[in-house]
């Protein structure tokens, strides 16, 4: 009886550390995705990068627009330089980790305002990423984002 009793609570350790393991890395990948969220929202893009694998994919309603990098100098850049403010809310993520890969499905509003005349965007959107974790870090490994009129 001994015996089946330190079976029993040695399982129910491993699974409790390894359900905080888990837990850990949902964190770590929800804390990649609210630094370039709040990267966005503060229409700076330093360290965004960082974020991301070299070679990531980025992709927006619909388009290929290549590397984070590249996305990043041709499109994100310029538009949010153009830009008074950009404001996200209602945002949910839900993540899914798998050895050293995460799935992540983001749902949230935003509003945008330009920084010439008096226009607002205001749109509902979606985001599903995988991440990969490299060295210990997660990053950005593919994104796909897309929007709708509210």
């Amino acid at each position: 009886m001994k015996k089946l009793y330190t079976i029993v609570i040695t399982l129910v350790l491993f699974v409790s550390s390894f359900t905080a393991f888990g837990q850990n890395d949902q964190q770590q990948v929800k804390q990649v995705l609210n630094a370039y969220k709040t990267g966005v929202e503060s229409l700076k893009t330093t360290d965004l990068a960082n974020l991301f694998m070299e070679n990531s994919q980025v992709f927006e309603s619909g388009g290929v627009e290549g590397t984070f990098n590249h996305y990043l100098d041709h499109h994100l850049g310029p538009e949010l330089k153009a830009f008074k403010s950009f404001k996200f809310n209602d945002y949910s993520v839900d993540v899914i980790v798998d050895g050293d890969y995460a799935f992540a499905t983001e749902a949230y509003t935003y509003r945008i305002e330009l920084a010439k005349g008096e226009r607002v965007i205001e749109k509902k959107g979606v985001a599903t990423s995988v991440l990969k974790k490299v060295d210990g870090q997660w990053k950005i490994m593919k994104t796909h984002s897309s929007s709708r009129n509210k």
